[in-house]
C-alpha cells in the first residue's frame, strides 16, 4: 500500500511539471448508472456491482455470478447522447474482472467551415455534417487482500475521441481502487489517472489548412498534440441500517478531490475538495428511492460576491428477480436554469438465467 501511495504523489509531482488542460477527458467523469446518479456518486465504498468497474473496481468482488448493465442519457437538450455498457463476473472466490464502455457523442453537427467560396458567395451546397464523439473502454480487475476486509481493484483505460475528419486522439491511462470493510461499515479509496492519462492527437493539416486564416491573426498555429489529464481521488464512507427486516438505509458520503486550485468549497493550491451525500431508502430488496446533494461550489456572482451552489439529485429503483431498473433525475447546471436531465438504467443479474 505504501508503494502505491509514493506512486500516485510520485506522478502527480511528475504531471504537474507539464502543460495539464484542466477538462481534458471530462466525459470520463460524468458518472454512469441512474442508483448511483441519484445518490449524487456518493458511491465509491458502497458499490458491489457490474458498475464498480467504473466508480470503484474492488467492488467487483462482491459479484456472485455474472452483470451486464447498460444505460442512456441525453444532455444539454438532447444535444448529446451518452451511452454506457458494462459486463463483470467473478473469477473465483477471490478475484473478478469487468469491461465496459462509454460513448459520449454529438451527432450531424453543421460544417459551415465552406460556406462562403473564393469569391465571397454564401452557397449553402457547401455545408456538410458531421460528429464528434468519445470513447473510453476500460477493463477492470479485483482482488481480495489477505488482510480480513481489504480488496483492492485496478482500472486500464484507454481512450478515443474523434472530431470528424479534423482531428482524433488517443490516451491510456490507470485507475486504482481499494474498499474496507469492519463493522458493517465501508470504507472506499478511489485514485482516478494515477499514472495521468495522455492523449496523443493527430491533426489532418489539410482540413487546418481550410480555416486557418478564416479570422485574420486567428488559428495560424496547429493546436497542441498532447492533452495530460491529471489525476483525482474519491475518498468514501458509507452504512447500512435495517430497520424490522423489510426496510434499509443505505448513508454515505464522499470527498471528491482535484489537485489544483478550483472553484470547490474547499480550495487550495494543492488539493480543492467538494464533498456529496447520498441516501437509498429501501423496501424488501424492492423498491428504492434515493436522494443526494453535491458538487458544492463557490460561485462568484455578478457584484463580485459569493454564494454557495450545490447540486441535488433524486432516484427511484425497482429489483425483480435479477433484473432492476433505475430512474434518476440530475441537475447538471445552475439550479437556476433548471437544467435537470432524466437518467435510466437497466442491470441484470446474469445467474437468473441458469
Amino acid at each position: 500500500m505504501k508503494k502505491i501511495l509514493f506512486l500516485f504523489i510520485a506522478f502527480t509531482s511528475i504531471s504537474f511539471g507539464q502543460a495539464i488542460r484542466k477538462y481534458s477527458n471530462e466525459f470520463m467523469n460524468i458518472g454512469v448508472d441512474a442508483a448511483a446518479l441519484g445518490m449524487s456518486n456518493a458511491v465509491v465504498s458502497s458499490t458491489t456491482d457490474v458498475n464498480s468497474g467504473y466508480w470503484n473496481p474492488a467492488g467487483l468482488i462482491h459479484l456472485e455470478d455474472g452483470e451486464a448493465a447498460l444505460m442512456h442519457a441525453s444532455y444539454f437538450a438532447n444535444i448529446a447522447q451518452y451511452d454506457y455498457a458494462a459486463y463483470a463476473k467473478p473469477i473465483d472466490d477471490r478475484s473478478a474482472w469487468g469491461i465496459s464502455l462509454i460513448r459520449f457523442g454529438v451527432d450531424d453537427i453543421l460544417n459551415t467551415t465552406q460556406l462562403i467560396d473564393g469569391d465571397g458567395n454564401i452557397d449553402y451546397n457547401r455545408i456538410s455534417l458531421f460528429s464528434t464523439a468519445d470513447y473510453g473502454l476500460t477493463l477492470s480487475y479485483a482482488r481480495k487482500l489477505q488482510v480480513p476486509g481489504f480488496q483492492y481493484g485496478v482500472n486500464a483505460k484507454v481512450i478515443r475521441r474523434v472530431i470528424g475528419d479534423f482531428a482524433s486522439s488517443w490516451g491510456f491511462g490507470l485507475d486504482f481502487g481499494l474498499q474496507f470493510e469492519r463493522d458493517d461499515w465501508r470504507y472506499g479509496l478511489m485514485l482516478r489517472d494515477i499514472t495521468t492519462t495522455y492523449n496523443i492527437w493527430a491533426i489532418n493539416e489539410e482540413e487546418y489548412e481550410k480555416i486557418k486564416n478564416a479570422i485574420p491573426g486567428q488559428n495560424n498555429e496547429l493546436p497542441e498534440s498532447t492533452e495530460i489529464t491529471a489525476p483525482k481521488a474519491q475518498l468514501g464512507m458509507s452504512k447500512k441500517y435495517e430497520f424490522h427486516y423489510d426496510y434499509t438505509l443505505l448513508a454515505a458520503a464522499n470527498l471528491n478531490m482535484q489537485f489544483a486550485r478550483t472553484n470547490d468549497v474547499i480550495s487550495t493550491d494543492f488539493v480543492s475538495i467538494s464533498p456529496s451525500l447520498g441516501f437509498e431508502f429501501g423496501y424488501t430488496d424492492l423498491v428504492f428511492l434515493r436522494a443526494g446533494v453535491g458538487n458544492f461550489q463557490n460561485i462568484t456572482q455578478i457584484d463580485n460576491s459569493t454564494k454557495l451552489g450545490f447540486q441535488p439529485n433524486i432516484g427511484l429503483g425497482f429489483k425483480y428477480k435479477g433484473i432492476q431498473v433505475d430512474y434518476a433525475l440530475t441537475d447538471l447546471g445552475d439550479q437556476s436554469a433548471a437544467l435537470y436531465s432524466n437518467i435510466f438504467s437497466v442491470k441484470v443479474d446474469l445467474g437468473i438465467f441458469r
